[in-house]
């Protein structure tokens, strides 16, 4: 199986069915929601699923949404460049669900909001609440299109499948079920979509077992070709990889997804119970373990079958996304339906993810620009959150459009979360764990902290790590004997990340601290901006003293705020949600 063949690959009248039958049962699940709950009362029950929700069909939920195309096309030609030290990912999960379910779950479950920005405004003040929902749109736009074209794109050059066909079917498939069922429906399309990911895997892997000769060739094949790359303890932020950057820096975007995140937040929520919230949590680590593990295999499949000649290096495609698709095409292209499952099971990753952002920017829309400043009725609102779900699906397809213009997907995905996810993480916990903070401290610390990631994110982009940091691993073309166009073309071994020509020469006498600096691995972008936005934050409260905005707001026990009162100097009050009393809710008439 080592040569490769030359990519033109088609998809086969099965494969378009297999394709067709995932994206119709996403939308009856639509139709079925909104027929059941014709009679919902409110916008929160169309946004947090009238909070009836059991912790089996949440989690899978929370572990489908950011496991979107992105881990299925990005993680396994990781493996293939750069061994499998990806699989430290495992490590930071652990640590992201015990600090979600002890600090960040307790605080939101407790006061019962739809959008965690809601909190912000109790704690400190509208203008951080404001603050706090931009940021979190222009992140899950600006992710959402990514998710959208980078698999489309991919999937289009190696097997043919329409691009914009694509783009736009799987927009408007989510877009439909979406503004039809609301959280029930996103929750439950994402348990399906979930078992057609691991299905599109699995077929991947046993196939490659089979034509290897068992799993022991292909762990051999990695151990030889150095894939096996997992007693990596260098301590240096410097390199892109280790078990401290996957672990810790992995650990701080994983809670600003899991801990604050609207899209996962409403989900946990949504569970009738803090018990059911907690455990969905905790099930949910099984799956995103279990996805982790199917992608790592796959990139050491992908590794043993290609391991003398490799598609890339000879330019047989052109990006290394393109890896796993020309791996389907080429070793179950002769069984039709099954390159259908694996894309099928690729556009599952991408659905739940655009599905849940959907859902969330229509929450965080509707719960902090409309409803503060409006006086419509619940029912009115309920057709709002709908619209509003339209508005953001054919956004969300859009940015698609502009997603065109970017560059190489896992890395673009993160950095985005890091630098953005990073100080909103930051401002959070800053309101949750430090008393004696008061809003200009909390304004002062988001934005020193995004200020910060963003300097180093335009950075790293403008003066890429060395490859010395990076350390791709070596890929060998021994094996090839066959012709292309291009005959064995070396310049296209090139990091499609990596590019961008320096603007302007370093001077290393000055500059060396700041291309240092830029050389950060991209997985501390995030921990950057967190750490900055809780110190200064500090420092600018306990500089900026008793001021009356600094008590955190009263919140009386039927879950309203209480604005009339809270102008005493109660400076370094106990937060609300960590207070002794349990909100009562079953009085307060909030479900």
């Amino acid at each position: 199986m080592g040569t490769p063949r030359s990519v033109g690959g088609s998809f086969a009248v099965a494969d378009y069915v297999v394709f067709a039958v995932m994206l119709l049962v996403s939308a009856a699940v639509g139709v079925y929601f909104a027929w059941t709950d014709r009679k919902q009362r409110s916008a929160g029950d169309f946004l947090t699923g009238g909070r009836r929700l059991t912790a089996l069909p949440v989690s899978m939920s929370l572990s489908a949404s950011f496991m979107s195309a992105i881990t299925v096309l990005g993680n396994p030609a990781e493996v293939y460049r750069y061994g499998a030290s990806i699989a430290f990912y495992a490590v930071s999960y652990v640590f992201t669900m015990l600090i979600t379910s002890e600090v960040f779950l307790p605080v939101f479950y407790k006061l019962s909001i739809t959008s965690t920005y809601e909190y912000l405004e109790l704690r400190f003040n509208r203008a951080t609440r404001l603050m706090g929902t931009m940021l979190f749109i222009v992140q899950t736009i600006l992710y959402t299109g990514i998710v959208i074209y980078a698999p489309a794109l991919a999937l289009n050059q190696v097997t043919g499948l329409d691009l914009w066909g694509a783009v736009i079917s799987t927009g408007v498939v989510c877009t439909f079920y979406c503004t039809m069922g609301g959280l029930k429906a996103v929750v439950w399309t994402d348990v399906i979509q979930l078992g057609v990911m691991l299905a599109g895997f699995l077929t991947v892997i046993i196939r490659s077992v089979v034509l290897q000769g068992g799993v022991i060739n292909i762990i051999s094949d990695s151990q030889q070709g150095g894939r096996l790359n997992l007693l990596d303890f260098d301590p240096n932020p410097l390199r892109r990889h280790t078990f401290w950057t996957l672990s810790i820096g992995g650990a701080f975007i994983w809670l600003s997804i899991y801990g604050i995140n609207q899209a996962q937040v409403q989900r946990y929520i949504a569970c009738k119970s803090m018990t059911q919230a907690r455990l969905s949590l905790f099930i949910n680590l099984l799956g995103l373990w279990s996805i982790l593990l199917s992608s790592v295999f796959a990139g050491m499949c992908l590794f043993s079958v290609y391991k003398s000649c490799d598609p890339w290096t000879t330019g047989l495609i052109s990006a290394p996304d393109q890896l796993m698709p020309y791996l389907v095409m080429d070793i179950l292209g002769g069984y039709p339906g099954l390159p259908g499952l694996f894309v099928a099971g690729t556009y599952s990753g991408s659905l739940s993810t655009v599905s849940s952002s959907i859902n969330a920017l229509a929450a965080v829309t509707v719960e902090d620009i409309i409803r503060p400043y409006t006086n419509f009725s619940e029912k009115r609102l309920t057709w709002i959150s709908k619209g509003m779900s339209f508005f953001y699906g054919i956004l969300c397809i859009g940015m698609a459009g502009l997603a065109s213009f970017m560059g190489g997907i896992l890395q673009a995905a993160i950095s985005i979360f890091g630098i953005i996810g990073g100080p909103l993480l930051g401002l959070f916990t800053l309101g949750i764990l430090c008393p004696l903070a008061n809003s200009k401290g909390a304004l002062s610390g988001l934005f020193s902290g995004m200020a910060l990631s963003l300097w180093v994110g335009i950075g790293a982009q403008i003066y890429p790590p060395s490859n010395a940091l990076s350390q791709p691993l070596p890929l060998s073309t021994e094996g090839c004997n066959f012709t292309t166009a291009h005959g064995s073309n070396w310049t296209s071994s090139t990091l499609p990340i990596q590019n961008f020509t320096s603007v302007a020469p370093v001077h290393h006498g000055d500059k060396w601290v700041l291309t240092d600096l830029y050389s950060l691995s991209y997985l501390y972008f995030s921990p950057l901006g967190t750490i900055t936005a809780i110190t200064v934050g500090l420092v600018v409260s306990i500089l900026t003293g008793r001021v009356s905005s600094a008590a955190p707001r009263k919140i009386t026990p039927n879950g309203h705020l209480d604005l009339k009162k809270d102008r005493e100097m109660t400076f370094g009050n106990a937060n609300p949600a960590f207070s002794d009393f349990e909100l009562d809710l079953a009085k307060s008439g909030l479900s």
